[in-house]
C-alpha cells in the first residue's frame, strides 16, 4: 500500500523556517519531520512513498538524492577525488517525488497522484504532524467499517492551561495545557480506497478538507477511527520546540522504531 505525503504548502505560520526550506523539511533533533513521519509508517511495514511537493521541491528532492551520504561516515581523499563510506544509514524506502504546483490545493495535490495509485487503496498524510497512532490497527479498522475513507480523528490540547474554579471563585487546581474543548478535528493518518479519487474535481484549486470531504460525508463513506493517544502537528516555532525537546530527552511517543 503506497503512502502519500503532503508536503508541498508555504507553512507561513512557521515563517522563521519556512523562509528557507519547505515546512515538512523543518528538523526535529536533526531530521527534518518529514523523515520521522516517514519513519512511522516504516515501522508498520509501509516503506513505497509518493511525496506531493510544491513550496521549495528541490530541497525535498536534494534531501533523499544525498541520504547515502548525508547520514554515512566517510573520507573525502582531495589528492584524488575519492569518496569512501566507512558506515552508512539506508531505509528499505522507495520514495517518488511528485512536483504538484507552487500554489496547488490539497485536493489537487492528491488529485496528480491517480495515475501513481491505480486502482488500490492507499495511506494520505500531511507532511507536518507526528503521531503515535497504530497504523495496522487504523487499517484494520477501516476495512471493518467498509467505508470509502477514514480518517483519524483527534482531539488536541489546548494553547494554555486551564483553571479549575469553584462555586466561590476560589481556584482549586491548574490543568496544565488540558484537552481543548473535547471536539475531535482532523488528524490526517487517512486510509482510501481508490474510489475517493472520483471526488476529487480536476484543477488545483480543489481543497481536500473542503468539498471532497464534505461529499464523501454526506455519501455515508467517511470513516472515523478516534486516536485517543499522542499526536501533534508543527504549525508554530513553539511547536517545533516542544516536539525537539520530547525527541532530545528521549520522550517522543511517536518514536517506536529501533534506530
Amino acid at each position: 500500500m503506497k503512502v502519500l505525503i503532503l508536503a508541498g504548502g508555504l507553512g507561513s505560520r512557521l515563517s522563521e523556517e519556512t523562509n528557507l526550506k519547505p515546512k515538512p523539511m523543518v528538523e526535529i533533533g536533526g531530521y527534518p519531520i518529514l523523515w520521522h513521519i516517514m519513519k512511522i509508517y516504516s515501522h508498520y511495514g509501509f516503506n513505497d512513498f509518493i511525496i506531493l511537493t510544491g513550496y521549495k521541491s528541490h530541497i525535498i528532492k536534494e534531501f533523499f538524492v544525498n541520504y547515502y551520504h548525508r547520514y554515512s561516515d566517510i573520507t573525502v581523499d582531495m589528492t584524488d577525488n575519492s569518496v569512501t563510506v566507512h558506515k552508512t544509514r539506508q531505509e528499505p524506502w522507495k520514495v517518488t517525488m511528485l512536483y504538484t504546483g507552487q500554489n496547488t490545493m490539497t485536493g489537487g495535490r492528491i488529485k496528480k497522484a491517480s495515475k501513481y495509485i491505480g486502482n488500490e487503496p492507499f495511506l494520505l498524510t500531511y507532511g507536518d504532524g507526528v503521531s503515535d497512532v497504530n497504523i495496522k490497527d487504523l487499517i484494520d479498522a477501516h476495512q471493518k467499517s467498509g467505508k470509502l475513507i477514514t480518517m483519524t480523528a483527534v482531539k488536541p490540547t489546548g494553547r494554555f492551561g486551564a483553571l479549575v474554579i469553584d462555586g466561590q471563585n476560589t481556584i482549586t487546581s491548574f490543568i496544565e495545557k488540558p484537552k481543548g474543548d473535547g471536539a475531535w478535528i482532523n488528524g490526517g493518518f487517512f486510509v482510501c480506497q481508490p474510489e475517493v479519487m472520483n471526488y476529487i474535481a480536476e484543477g488545483s484549486g480543489v481543497i481536500f478538507e473542503r468539498d471532497p470531504l464534505e461529499k464523501l460525508a454526506a455519501d455515508g463513506q467517511l470513516h472515523a477511527y478516534k486516536h485517543e493517544g499522542f499526536w501533534q502537528p508543527m504549525d508554530t516555532l513553539k511547536d517545533k520546540i516542544h516536539l525537539t525537546e520530547l525527541w532530545e530527552q528521549e520522550k517522543a511517543p511517536w518514536k517506536k522504531w529501533e534506530k
